[in-house]
Formats: C-alpha cells, structure tokens, sequence
C-alpha cells in the first residue's frame, strides 16, 4: 500500500466482504520497512538526529493519506496516534544510539511501526466509509519465543488469543483490523515474524479461527507460471496444492511467504492470491490437493544470489555420523540448507544466506576439502506427478541441453524438481523451458 489510491483500493476490498465476517491483516506502506531498518542502522552508528529526522518524510506520507480519505475527525484521531509513534521511535532511535537495550529487542520495536500505522490508518480510512472497523494490537493476540527478527509463534496460546480476543468482535459485526508481521513474547517485548511475514500472521489467524478461506491479497493476479518480469505471457495458474504451493513459496514465488502454507495445511484451509488491482479476477486457489496438469508442471520458480559448497572427504566412504557432524555446523550458525546432493565420497550444498559462511568453511574444512562457487540460481520447476512421470526429466534437460548444470535434486519430492546454473544463465533457462511448456502448449 503505497499511497491513498492503494489504500482506497484495499477499503473497498474490505467492504465488498462485509458480508462473510473477514479479519483483515496489513502489511506496511510501501518502503517504511526499509526507512525503519535503515534509521535503525544510522541510529546504531550514534547517529540519533540524522536517524530520526530520516523517518520524516514517511510519517508524513501516513498524515497525507489520512488528509486524502478521512474527514476532520478521522483526522485528528490518527493524528494522535501519529504523535505517540513519532514520540515513542525517538526513544527507541536513542536508545539505540546509546545502546541501553539489547539491539535486536530494538530493532524488532522500531521495525513493527510500520504495521502499526497502516493497520490503524486502514481502520480510520474503513470507518470513514462507514465499515463497522476496529483496529487490534497483533501484539495481543500472536505469542511468541524470543528469537527477535525471526520469531517463531506459541501456537496453543496464540491460537486461544485470537478466538478470545476476535471472535466476539465477528460475532458483533466488527471487522477486526490488525497488522501483520509484529507479535509480542510472553513477557510482553515486540517480536517480528520476519519479512514477509504478514501473510503468515493471516495464515496464523485464518487457522486460529478455522476460516473458510485465507486470501493473500498482491499486485498480480495470483501464482503465476513464471516470474512476469522474464516471460511476458506468464499466466495464472488456477488451482495449486498445498506442497505445490509450499515449493514454489521457498523457492522464490514472490506472491507467498514460505511459511504462509502451514497453518493453512494444518487445518485444510484454502488459501486463494488475488489481485487488489482486479479483485473480481478469481487468481489462484490452494487446496490440499490439486490436479495433474496436461503438461506436468505448472510453474517455474527460481531465486537467485545463491553459493555453491561442495565438501570431498574419504572419511564419507563407508563411515557413519559424517553427515550429521556436518547438519551441526550449520545449525550452530543458524544457516539454512536449500539443495544438497551427495555422493560417496562428497557432499554438495546451496546457501542463499552467506552472512556465516566463513566460520562455516572454517569449521566444514575438519571434516574435508571445501570448495566455494558463487554467482549461482535454483531453478525449481512445479507440478504434481513430475516425479511418476517418464521422459519428463530427458525433455528439460534437452530443452536446455547446452547449459551447464551445476547441481540436481530430484526425487526428494513428488513435485518438485530443482538445478542450479550459473546466475548470468538463469533467465535464458527459464525463458526456453517457459515456452517449451508453456507457450507451445498454447499454440
């Protein structure tokens, strides 16, 4: 939600739905986020003034839209609420700056301001156009551990919240207003999900709540067959699975969040992405199961900026426990695996997340040989029965017979496929697999 229009799009959406009891979940205003981490760091370098005075500009932004869709009243409300964020982020930017606090507690109470206005302006904005709104703090109803940054949900507490706190309101006629992404610990600290994590804070409510559906709302309409940017006729796919979804969300699908999918898996909710931009467009439904598509995949996925580590031992040959000395090392950094391939006598592995790779190498180096290759792409190709399917594998790999392959995983899912390549090679790979599955198809 980037500007008034947005949020006037997003009303409307809310009061189309007046009628099936929803709970609505915010994201930020557009770039807030990243102004708060980035007043964060300023602050962190003593900065103070210079931290403070660079949010602003994005305070003001709220106070423009308020201006543009809300009367007097309306106004002077979210003007309040205004005042008090701006008084309470300066204290936090101090302290920061002189480091009272433990600075990743800082940073999740900063960061989570973002949610916290969009959420309350939306609510001033939805009553406004006489929808019967009611702004919750996210911090009451979503328990968390204390992993700041990446927090993890208590689910039986968070689940007994939710139902306390929002269904009487539903049952009131109430919409419920809340942002997503924030949630507190039990001893009552501001906690973040992570970024992205406003869908799951809905996926979080949806399940709490047993919804009949759970709709993540995007600017395009639904999971599409391919990231738009590099195929120009990629096309909504109608109806995916749960674990269709969950592989294509990790593997870089930017309409989900990775963990969006488990609690909906949980209780069986559907889960459909549509476009706030056309919201009468149905997007993309997911369901626990979904049908096999004519040509076995339904979609392409790919992230790059990933590192390539390949670990060669003659202690792996015939030995026992090497494998789990080396998951060790990786969870002592906290550093998660995406694709890994083994032989007899070598390990190899892709990281997207290289912050730790030097202590990692350092210590992987006593277990063995390490090389290190950069600059690489996953390329995860979707569909149910890709697995059962023969000649499937023969007919990528032919398509793009000409490029090297740096690494393969296949058959570790029903539906998922997933190589690596060069990074400069990866849109050339996606565009020929594309249309060879696709837009032939079409044809």
């Amino acid at each position: 939600m980037q500007n008034a229009e947005a949020f006037a799009r997003v009303a409307a959406i809310v009061g189309s739905q007046q009628n099936f009891s929803p709970v609505v979940v915010t994201s930020a205003m557009s770039k807030v986020t990243d102004a708060l981490l980035a007043a964060f760091e300023t602050a962190k370098k003593g900065d103070f003034e210079s931290a403070f005075a660079s949010l602003k500009p994005q305070l003001e932004r709220h106070k423009q839209v308020s201006k543009d869709l809300t009367g007097e009243d309306r106004q002077k409300a979210f003007q309040t609420e205004l005042d008090f964020a701006e008084k309470e982020l300066s204290d936090l930017l101090m302290r920061v700056s002189r480091r009272s606090l433990p600075l990743s507690m800082l940073k999740d109470a900063i960061v989570s301001y973002g949610e916290q206005l969009s959420s309350r302006l939306l609510t001033e904005i939805c009553k406004a156009k006489n929808i019967n709104a009611r702004q919750m703090d996210s911090r009451r109803l979503i328990v968390t551990d204390e992993e700041y940054g990446a927090a993890q949900p208590v689910w039986n507490e968070t689940e007994n919240l939710i139902k306390l706190e929002l269904q009487p309101l539903i049952d009131a006629g109430e919409i419920p207003v809340l942002g997503g992404f924030i949630a507190a610990s039990r001893s009552g600290e501001t906690t973040t999900l992570g970024r992205g994590g406003s869908d799951y804070s809905a996926a979080l409510v949806g399940a709490a709540l047993r919804a009949r559906e759970i709709q993540i709302w995007t600017d395009v309409t639904g999971v599409l067959t391919c990231d738009p940017r590099i195929c120009g006729d990629a096309a909504t796919i109608n109806v995916l699975s749960y674990e269709e979804a969950a592989e294509l969300a990790y593997f870089g699908a930017k309409v989900l969040h990775p963990k969006t999918i488990k609690p909906a898996v949980d209780y069986h909710i559907p889960v459909r992405v549509c476009n706030s931009h056309k919201p009468a467009e149905k997007g993309t439904m997911i369901l626990a199961e979904s049908e096999v598509s004519p040509n076995k995949i339904k979609s392409i996925a790919h992230k790059t900026g990933i590192t390539i580590l390949r670990i060669s031992s003659a202690r792996m040959l015939g030995a026992y426990g090497f494998m789990s000395a080396l998951f060790q090392i990786f969870e002592r950094y906290r550093t998660v695996i995406d694709v890994i391939s083994t032989s007899e006598v070598s390990v190899a592995l892709t990281l997207d997340d290289t912050a730790s790779i030097e202590p990692i190498v350092n210590e992987l180096e006593r277990l063995g040989d390490v090389e290190i290759e950069t600059n690489h792409a996953v390329v995860c190709i979707v569909g149910e029965g890709l697995r059962s399917t023969s000649g499937l594998a023969s007919k990528i790999f032919s398509t793009i017979s000409d490029v090297n392959i740096s690494l393969i995983s296949h058959g570790a899912s029903s539906v998922n496929m997933t190589f690596v390549v060069k990074e400069a090679k990866v849109n050339e790979v996606i565009k020929r697999l594309h249309n060879e599955f696709f837009t032939k198809v079409k044809s």
